[in-house]
């Protein structure tokens, strides 16, 4: 009865590791197939994966100079107010140490 037992589980165990197994093909061929599908829709052939890379990483490249330029920018025009007040106090003490 006790090897029986162990038949019949080990049986179990492998029909329902085998159906996992199917499942797991399963999810995967339609997970690829939504994906290959919305890339298609987006006008992006999975064949071009290099020339997406490419386009991705020019994107990033130009976004980061965007960012890095806005930086700059920001400085130039605190640098800019600062100097402009300070000139304004050196003007005005000027004036008046000339009275």
């Amino acid at each position: 009865m006790n090897k029986l037992n162990e038949d019949v589980r080990a049986i179990v165990a492998e029909v329902l590791a085998e159906q996992q197994r199917l499942q797991r093909d399963d999810i995967d061929r339609i997970v690829f197939k939504a994906v290959a599908t919305t890339l298609m829709s987006l006008g992006i052939d999975e064949g071009d994966r290099r020339e997406l890379r490419a386009d991705l990483q020019h994107l990033r490249r130009w976004r980061k100079s965007v960012e890095q330029a806005q930086g700059f920018t920001f400085k130039a025009a605190i640098t800019v107010i600062v100097t402009g007040v300070v000139g304004a106090v050196w003007l005005g003490i000027k004036i008046m140490l000339a009275k």
